[in-house]
């Protein structure tokens, strides 16, 4: 913005026009996204501007600050448990971003009527409900914590970075699970077990049998840990 006010008292090609000046200034103010600190006189042949000491002395005491408010009592809910709710909304964040995008794919919506639009969210909220069950007891073949509780302790407050155990940093960098597998993500896991089907065989007499595929290593351990047994 000095720079402007400059171009307003240059002898030469001085800038000039409260239009001209204000789309320089705006242009200023778009890009550093700071207009609300400083007070601004435009005429038609000058620029100045002064700083907001006060909102900025404000603003500045709450730099790296954020606040959270609630309505529930103090003797309810006290300080760190207020923080750790709030913080616990990255995992509901998880659970949309997996129903609207990365494994449900609940978009897009191609139903018209409100009772089938609701019916296609309910199946889908179920569907959620059916993976994070699965992600609990398959959470030693995948790259998930297994021991979340472990890893809040190890914080060393509420405010602090999320912290993994140890056994979940372990598998991030060795890529391997505690019996020497190979660690997955959900999604991967989804695709080898894609490949489990049963097929029915047609003879010629007109006889018919069922048949299923051997499972894999792999996924005789999915099966037991999810307590599914295959059957015809």
């Amino acid at each position: 913005m000095e720079k402007i006010r400059q171009a307003t008292r240059r002898p030469k090609r001085r800038l000039k026009g409260k239009d001209r000046i204000g789309v320089r200034t705006g242009r200023v103010l778009n890009r550093f996204k700071m207009g609300k600190h400083f007070q601004l006189e435009i005429t038609e042949d000058a620029f100045s501007y002064r700083r907001k000491e006060e909102a900025i002395a404000a603003e500045a005491a709450l730099d790296g600050i954020y606040v959270i408010r609630t309505s529930v009592p103090a003797e309810a809910m006290d300080a760190d448990t207020c923080v750790a709710s709030y913080k616990g909304l990255s995992a509901v964040e998880r659970a949309f971003r997996s129903l609207k995008s990365v494994d449900l794919k609940i978009r897009p919506i191609h139903h018209r009527t409100t009772d089938r639009v609701r019916s296609h969210v309910l199946v889908c909220m179920l569907a959620y409900y059916v993976e994070w069950h699965m992600r609990q007891d398959l959470a030693p073949m995948l790259f998930d914590d297994e021991d979340p509780v472990l890893g809040e302790l190890l914080r060393d407050s509420v405010v602090a970075a999320a912290q993994r155990s140890p056994e979940a940093q372990r598998k991030a960098v060795t890529r391997r699970s505690a019996n020497g597998d190979p660690v997955h993500s959900f999604q991967t896991l989804l695709q080898d077990l894609a490949t489990v089907a049963r097929n029915r065989i047609r003879f010629a007499n007109g006889d018919e049998t069922d048949m299923l595929t051997t499972p894999t290593p792999l996924q005789e351990t999915v099966f037991r840990l999810l307590g599914v047994r295959l059957a015809l």
